[in-house]
């Protein structure tokens, strides 16, 4: 689907999803969660309600066993785990709740990844791509870190370097599960106005997972994953 249609769809669409790791003990029972294209949603629950794997399979990390999660107008469970990993590098922006970074690559090597694995990604980046990795990494103030590997990076500069390797090359959606847990509240706000500022730029809808309920005002919508999960009604 081109990025035109896609854009005359919501952002998220899921129908009847259930989803488990046992059998019979559904994590997730969703009739409907819809997420408008361009919204910024604030996503809380509390620990183990689901949120991570709600996440997972909205980027196709997972696949549902029951119902439809149609992401930007394609619907990830009729698509092979191959076309899955495809479409989520070049369409999704996906902040990792343990950064996924390669350990023996560097810092700006990570970050360009997702442009070097989609060509497609790499056409939305306007002139050359470390410029691009580097204009990202000083809004994050992590420029000095550029040559270093992930094992000599503190958590908070990781989860910074996952955060530049997530924005870069104008995702669609961006999603993003605890992304300020090891930021200070001063580059938590850096690194809040730089994902707005990327979303806006590209058009793209946030969907952001945090414990941190003061951060909830800045999004144009909170939602509550017990409000939509009928799994934790039934195990209750």
């Amino acid at each position: 689907m081109s990025l035109e249609a896609s854009a005359q769809h919501p952002a998220v669409r899921i129908e009847n999803l259930v989803f488990s790791y046992r059998k019979r003990e559904p994590v997730l029972d969703i009739e409907v969660l819809e997420v408008p294209a361009g919204e910024r949603v604030f996503l809380h629950g509390a620990s183990g309600s689901g949120k991570t794997t709600l996440l997972g399979l909205l980027t196709g990390v997972l696949s549902a066993e029951q119902g439809v999660v149609r992401v930007l107008g394609t619907d990830l469970t009729s698509l092979s785990g191959s076309r899955r990993d495809a479409f989520r590098g070049e369409r999704l922006g996906y902040i990792f709740q343990m950064f996924n970074l390669i350990p023996y690559l560097t810092a700006l090597d990570n970050i360009i990844l997702p442009c070097q694995v989609s060509s497609s990604r790499r056409a939305r980046v306007r002139g050359p791509l470390e410029d691009e990795a580097r204009r990202i990494a000083a809004r994050l103030e992590i420029t000095s870190l550029l040559d270093s590997r992930p094992g000599e990076l503190s958590v908070g500069q990781q989860q910074r370097v996952a955060a530049a390797r997530a924005l870069i090359g104008r995702p669609q959606l961006v999603v993003a599960d605890e992304p300020t847990s090891a930021l200070d509240s001063d580059r938590r706000d850096l690194f809040l106005d730089l994902l707005f500022d990327s979303c806006r730029e590209a058009g793209a809808t946030l969907l952001f997972v945090s414990h941190d309920r003061s951060l909830e005002d800045r999004f144009d919508r909170s939602l509550s994953l017990s409000d939509v999960n009928r799994a934790l009604v039934k195990a209750t």
